[in-house]
């Protein structure tokens, strides 16, 4: 196939209706807990006594308030951890709370209680299972693969619509070393079958993929139309590359780069829509340590901005305590972050102006947009009309007028991207789309003032 030609595909590439709704929702939360709540650690053997989960002061109508404070429209439990106890009473196992007698004497349901609370608060549901299971003596045979489905259609069906069904790559050892060879196609048929709205996460897809760390790091261009060779369980929306038959993508796997850009994707053997999820916690640790503390506002608000500003979803990680609330200094600090985020795109500080596009090329254009008077402007949000059009800018610059030096250089738009400026006291800004894979379809652009001098 021709450059151009695979790059007019590459620019139809499009997500479903279930990834633009992920999209949408932007922010949400993961809460980690479960046995290593109790254990001070990160991880739990398998073998716990299941009395040992006792979240006596349990309150979930606090964690969603917490986290809608902050700007979640969501939370993503961790019903199963690889520690294999199940916060809710499973069939299937008897590590899970129905043996955790000193806990409403073994009748408690913690997905049931996070579901209702969410649905009681106006925000989202989904739920992680981990495939890797220290407590499931089949694990490591392909009787296993039965267990995990049977678990898995109980939380598909008895807890209403869930948003996101959240499973990572997690394969270590069974017993006698054995590996467990995950079905991965019969657990994203089961998600389709029960819940078809659902956006399913996996460090391959199919419809939201790892951004490659659990630091909150994005790339310099976080791309959403991407190689199959990263996301092999995603549907693959285009022809091969032209030099597909040239080149080998096996490093994209450890890949930190700009994966979906031209000199990448021409070497595909066809791309596939799959956006990132950053994923971090609030604290150094994903499961409740007291000694820790919260991360700044500043380092939440940053990667707020290179995750929700940058063509990406955020899932921030809040651990409950072992009483089963969450702890006050992260209450505190959710607020803080949430009351930063509406300060800065507060519909007061939202710049009115007039708009003229001029086409440079069939893949170039400009955008003059001209103010009432001059402002202090500090951020320039960009969309792309993905749902129609794909995602097609590579490039762009913002500049005052044209033809002088650009002060804000980027690179890839799609769902939004957040150009912070340098609180530069404009009447006007200039955009310059510098390279796109066809006609650039812009969405609505947003201008914030900063207050200085009113």
């Amino acid at each position: 196939m021709e450059l151009k030609e695979f790059l007019k595909e590459a620019a139809n590439v499009r997500p479903s209706e279930r990834q633009m709704n992920w999209y949408d929702t932007e922010f949400y939360a993961f809460v980690h807990f479960t046995m290593p709540t109790y254990l001070d650690a990160e991880i739990g053997e398998g073998n716990e006594d299941e009395n040992l989960f006792n979240p006596y002061d349990l309150n979930c109508d606090e964690w969603v308030e917490a986290v809608k404070a902050a700007g979640c429209k969501g939370i993503v439990l961790t019903a199963k951890h690889h520690d294999g106890f199940c916060l809710w009473p499973s069939k299937y196992t008897e590590h899970c709370v129905k043996n955790s007698k000193l806990w409403k004497d073994g009748k408690g349901d913690v997905v049931k209680e996070c579901a209702e609370a969410c649905k009681r608060g106006g925000i989202k549901f989904g739920v992680y299972l981990s495939p890797w299971d220290r407590a499931e003596k089949s694990y490591g045979t392909p009787e296993y693969n039965d267990f995990y489905c049977n678990q898995l259609e109980e939380l598909l069906t008895g807890y209403g619509e869930l948003f996101m069904v959240w499973f990572d790559g997690a394969c270590f050892e069974g017993p006698d070393g054995r590996k467990q060879e995950y079905d991965f196609k019969r657990y994203i048929e089961l998600i389709r079958k029960y819940q078809p709205n659902a956006a399913i996460f996996n460090d391959h897809g199919p419809d939201v993929r790892w951004c490659g760390n659990e630091g909150g790091k994005a790339r310099r261009a976080e791309w959403a139309v991407v190689p199959c060779e990263l996301t092999h369980r995603a549907v693959v929306q285009t022809g091969a590359g032209p030099l597909a038959d040239e080149g080998d993508l096996s490093y994209m796997q450890a890949y930190d780069g700009n994966i979906g850009e031209i000199h990448n994707i021409m070497y595909s053997k066809g791309l596939t829509w799959t956006g990132a999820e950053i994923d971090m916690s609030i604290r150094p640790g994903w499961f409740y340590h007291s000694h820790q503390e919260p991360h700044s506002l500043e380092r939440l608000f940053n990667t707020y901005m290179t995750s929700c500003g940058h063509n990406a979803c955020f899932n921030l990680n809040v651990p409950p305590m072992p009483n089963g609330r969450f702890d006050t200094r992260d209450i505190t600090r959710l607020k803080e972050l949430g009351d930063l985020i509406k300060s800065e795109f507060a519909e007061d500080k939202k710049m009115p102006y007039t708009i003229e596009r001029e086409d440079l090329s069939s893949t170039q254009c400009r955008f003059t947009l001209k103010f009432p008077e001059w402002k202090h402007i500090r951020y320039v949000v960009l969309r792309e009309d993905i749902a129609k059009y794909g995602q097609r800018v590579e490039s762009f610059q913002i500049a005052y007028k044209i033809g002088d030096e650009q002060f804000y250089t980027g690179f890839s738009i799609g769902h939004k991207q957040i150009c912070k400026l340098r609180d530069f006291y404009l009447n006007q800004i200039v955009i310059t789309v510098t390279a796109a894979r066809d006609r650039v379809e812009l969405g609505d652009i947003d201008i914030y003032t900063c207050v200085v001098d009113e």
